[in-house]
C-alpha cells in the first residue's frame, strides 16, 4: 500500500545558523535512504520542515513494504560444489544451510570456460518500519551538526548524543503510526505547539494533516521558507508604513535567515533608540543591531540610518508594549558602548598607534604587523608611480592602513576594520584620499564587491594583496586542495580584478618581482614563477566565469600575457573573429602550421624570414604577397589597440592559405626551398597570432 509519510523529531532549541542545513540534511537523508531500500520512487515529492524546535519531512507515495526482488548469487565452482558422483559436496551443503536455501534454487552457468554454481533467491522487500528505522539512523548519523551534545534519558542511565535533547518522535504513514524508535524515543502521532502560545500536545490524524495541525492549534509555521516569506512580508509592510528602507538586501538577507531560525510564529514590531546615538558612525550601530540584537535597522530615502528598527518576535500580542520596551532597554547599553569606544578611540591619533602594531605577530616567519606595514609602504609607493597615483599619499595610507586593528571599536567588532580607520583618519585631519584608502584597500573582499575608487586606494590595495601573496608563497604556504587559510585565492582574484576592471597598464611580471623585492634577503624562497602561474590559473577561472569558453581563454593566455588589462579586448576580438565564415578554416590552418613547425624544429630545421627570391610555386608567392600586404594593414590596427580589426584583417588570407596547402609540399628534399617554405609558415604564424593563438580555436 502506498501513502504519504511524515517523520518529525521534536527537540530543544536548535542552533539557528545551522537550522536550514540540518532540516535539509534530515529530510533529504531519510528520502535517499528510503529510495535506496525500494520504499519510494526516485526524486520523491518532498516537503522539508525546520523550526527552532523540530526537524521534519513529508514524503509522498511511500510504500508500506518494498517489492520483492530476485537475486542471483555466485556460490562456488561446480567442481567444488559436486563430487564425481554428481552429489552435492559438504561445502555446498554447508553454504546452502548458511543461506537458508535448498538445492532446487541452484543453477549452473559456464563463464570463461569454467562452470559455476549460482543460487537464485527471491529477497522479500523490507517493511516500511525496518526501512525507515535504517534510513532515519543513517540520516541522523550524517547530519551536519556543529557541536554534538551528550545527555541522559529519563531512565537516568542511558546516554545519547545529538545536537540538542530530543523529546518527541512522530512517524505517520497515512493515518498509521510507523513502529520505529530513535534516541531513546518510540514513534507516536503527537507533535507539540509553540512554547508559549500553542497547544502543548497536538494529536496528528494523518501525515497530510501535520502542517495544518501545527498552524491551527500550535501557532507554528513549520515550513522554513514559508516562515521566512512571512517575516519578509511583515518587514516590508512595516517599512512601507514608516516610509523607510531595510537597506541593501545583501546586508540584511543573512539576518533574515537567522531570525527565521529563531522563531516559530513570527511577528514584527517597531522599536526606537535615542537620536543622539546617530552621532556614532552608522556602520557601528548597524553591526550592533544586526549582529548582537538581531534587529533590522531602518534607513531613510538617502540611505542614512534612522533611530528606528524592527524586531522579529516569537510572540504575537495584542499589546506588545513590554516586548518593544524590553528590546529598547537592551539596545541602549550596546549603543552606549559603541559611542564610548568611538569617542575614546578618537583621543589617540592613528599615526600614534603605529608602534603598537609591533606587538601583533603577522606570521612567525614573516614578522609583525609593523614589519609587514614597512613592506607594504615600499610596495605601495612603487605601484603608485606605475599607475599615476601620488606616492606620498600611498605611503601615508599604507602606514595607517592597519592601525585601526588596535582600536577599541575594531577590537569589539573586527568586521569594521578599515571602516573605522577611515572615520578616525578623517577625525585626525588626514587627506580624504588617505582616509578612503584605509577603508578601501581591503577591496574587493568577495566576488562582486566594489573596487577602490581612487588611485591611492588602488595602489595600497594592490600592495597589500601582493605582499601577502609573495610572503606566503615565499615561505611555502600555497593553498592545497580546498585549504586556503590565508585566502590567497581571494587575494589573487583581487589583483586580477584591480588590474583588469581598473584598466591598469602594469605588467604582472613586474608587480610580482616588486612584491618579492620588498622582503629582506633570504627571508623568502624563489617562488616568483609559482606565484605568476597561480595568478594566471585564477585568471582562467575569472574569465570562464565571465562567459568565455575554454578555447577562447586558452587562445589568449597561452601567449603568457603580462598586461592583464588588455585581455578583455583580446577575448572580444577572438570572439568576433570566431564568428567570421573564414575563422574555422584559418584556425585549422594555424593548427596545421603549428604541427609542421614543431616537427621541423624537432628535426633540427632552422628558418628565419621567408625570401621572395626563393618562392617557386604560384600559390606560395600568392601567400607571401597577401601576407605582406595584410600584415602591413593589420599591424597599424594592432598598434592602435584595435584587436578586433587586427584579427578580422587576416580573414582575406583564407583563399591563399588554402591554395598553399593544396598545391605546395613544404618538406621537400631541397634544403633551401624547404627552409624558405617553413620560414613563410613561421611568418604567417607570427604575424597572425599577436593577439591570440588562433590554432586554439580549431574544433
Amino acid at each position: 500500500m502506498s501513502a504519504n509519510l511524515l517523520v518529525e523529531l521534536f527537540t530543544e532549541e536548535l542552533p539557528p545558523k545551522a537550522l536550514k542545513r540540518l532540516g535539509e540534511a534530515f529530510g533529504n537523508g531519510i528520502a535517499s535512504g528510503l529510495v535506496a531500500r525500494g520504499l519510494i520512487a526516485k526524486n520523491p515529492a518532498t516537503t522539508l520542515y525546520a523550526t527552532p524546535r523540530r526537524l521534519a519531512v513529508h514524503l509522498a507515495g511511500t510504500l508500506d513494504r518494498a517489492p520483492d526482488r530476485a537475486e542471483s548469487k555466485k556460490l562456488m565452482p561446480a567442481k567444488v560444489a559436486f563430487g564425481a558422483d554428481g552429489q552435492s559436496s559438504a561445502a555446498l551443503l554447508k553454504r546452502l544451510e548458511k543461506e537458508g536455501a535448498s538445492a532446487g534454487q541452484l543453477e549452473r552457468r559456464t563463464e570463461g570456460g569454467a562452470e559455476y554454481v549460482y543460487l537464485n533467491q527471491t529477497i522479500p522487500g523490507l517493511t516500511l518500519a525496518a526501512g525507515l528505522q535504517a534510513a532515519l539512523e543513517e540520516a541522523i548519523a550524517k547530519l551536519p551538526i556543529p557541536k554534538v551534545m551528550s545527555y541522559q534519558l529519563a531512565d537516568g542511565a542511558t546516554t545519547v548524543h545529538f545536537v540538542r535533547p530530543v523529546h518527541g518522535l512522530l512517524a505517520l504513514h497515512g493515518d498509521k503510526v510507523v513502529d520505529i524508535a530513535i534516541l531513546g524515543l518510540k514513534a507516536g502521532r503527537t507533535t507539540h505547539g509553540h512554547r508559549f502560545q500553542g497547544v502543548k500536545d497536538i494529536p496528528v490524524a494523518t501525515a497530510d494533516a501535520y502542517e495544518e495541525a501545527l498552524a491551527a492549534h500550535g501557532q507554528v509555521i513549520a515550513d522554513f521558507d514559508a516562515r521566512r516569506a512571512e517575516i519578509a512580508r511583515q518587514l516590508a509592510e512595516k517599512t512601507a508604513m514608516l516610509k523607510a528602507s531595510l537597506g541593501a538586501e545583501t546586508g540584511y538577507a543573512p539576518l533574515l535567515d537567522e531570525v527565521t531560525a529563531l522563531v516559530e510564529y513570527p511577528t514584527v514590531y517597531i522599536g526606537a533608540f535615542e537620536p543622539e546615538f546617530l552621532a556614532v558612525p552608522q556602520e557601528c550601530l548597524i553591526l550592533t543591531m544586526r549582529q548582537n540584537q538581531k534587529y533590522f535597522p531602518l534607513f531613510d530615502a538617502a540611505g542614512k540610518l534612522t533611530n528606528q528598527f524592527l524586531i522579529v518576535s516569537n510572540m504575537k500580542l495584542e499589546d506588545p508594549k513590554n516586548i518593544v520596551e524590553g528590546n529598547q532597554r537592551v539596545i541602549r547599553p550596546r549603543l552606549a558602548d559603541a559611542r564610548f569606544f568611538f569617542e575614546t578611540d578618537k583621543k589617540t591619533r592613528l599615526a600614534d598607534r603605529v608602534p603598537q602594531l609591533g606587538a601583533i605577530v603577522y606570521h612567525n616567519k614573516l614578522g609583525t604587523q609593523l614589519e609587514r606595514i614597512g613592506r607594504v609602504r615600499k610596495l605601495a609607493q612603487a605601484i603608485a608611480q606605475k599607475i599615476g597615483a601620488d606616492p606620498a599619499l600611498a605611503d601615508r595610507a599604507a602606514l595607517l592602513a592597519k592601525t585601526d586593528l588596535v582600536t577599541n571599536m575594531v577590537g569589539e567588532f573586527p568586521e569594521l576594520q578599515g571602516v573605522m580607520g577611515r572615520y578616525y583618519a578623517l577625525a585626525d585631519g588626514e587627506d580624504a584620499r588617505v582616509a578612503d584608502a584605509i577603508e578601501q584597500h581591503y577591496r574587493p573582499r568577495f566576488a562582486g564587491d566594489a573596487l577602490p575608487d581612487n588611485a591611492v586606494a588602488v595602489a595600497v590595495a594592490l600592495a597589500d594583496k601582493l605582499e601577502t601573496l609573495a610572503g606566503m608563497f615565499g615561505i611555502g604556504q600555497q593553498p592545497t586542495g580546498d585549504k586556503d587559510p590565508f585566502a590567497l585565492r581571494r587575494h589573487a582574484l583581487g589583483v586580477i580584478r584591480l588590474l583588469i576592471e581598473g584598466n591598469l597598464s602594469v605588467s604582472l611580471f613586474d608587480l610580482v618581482a616588486l612584491a618579492f623585492s620588498v622582503f629582506p634577503p633570504k627571508m623568502l624562497g624563489a617562488a616568483h614563477t609559482d606565484l605568476r602561474i597561480f595568478i594566471l590559473e585564477r585568471l582562467r577561472s575569472y574569465l570562464r566565469d565571465g562567459g568565455y569558453s575554454a578555447n577562447e581563454v586558452e587562445s589568449v593566455l597561452c601567449l603568457n600575457p603580462m598586461a592583464l588589462n588588455v585581455i578583455p579586448r583580446q577575448l572580444a576580438a577572438v570572439r568576433a573573429f570566431a564568428e567570421l565564415p573564414e575563422a574555422q578554416s584559418l584556425a585549422a590552418a594555424n593548427k596545421r602550421v603549428v604541427n609542421i613547425l614543431k616537427q621541423a624544429a624537432a628535426k633540427g630545421e632552422s628558418f628565419a624570414n621567408a625570401e621572395a627570391g626563393m618562392l617557386q610555386e604560384t600559390s606560395e608567392r600568392g601567400l607571401f604577397d597577401a601576407l605582406g600586404k595584410t600584415s602591413q594593414q593589420a599591424n597599424v590596427l594592432f598598434r592602435q589597440g584595435d584587436y578586433t580589426g587586427y584579427l578580422k584583417a587576416f580573414a582575406v588570407l583564407k583563399a591563399p592559405v588554402d591554395a598553399f596547402f593544396d598545391s605546395v609540399m613544404v618538406m621537400v628534399d631541397d634544403q633551401k626551398l624547404r627552409q624558405n617554405r617553413l620560414a613563410l609558415l613561421a611568418d604567417l604564424r607570427r604575424e597572425m597570432n599577436q593577439v591570440a593563438d588562433i590554432s586554439k580555436l580549431a574544433t
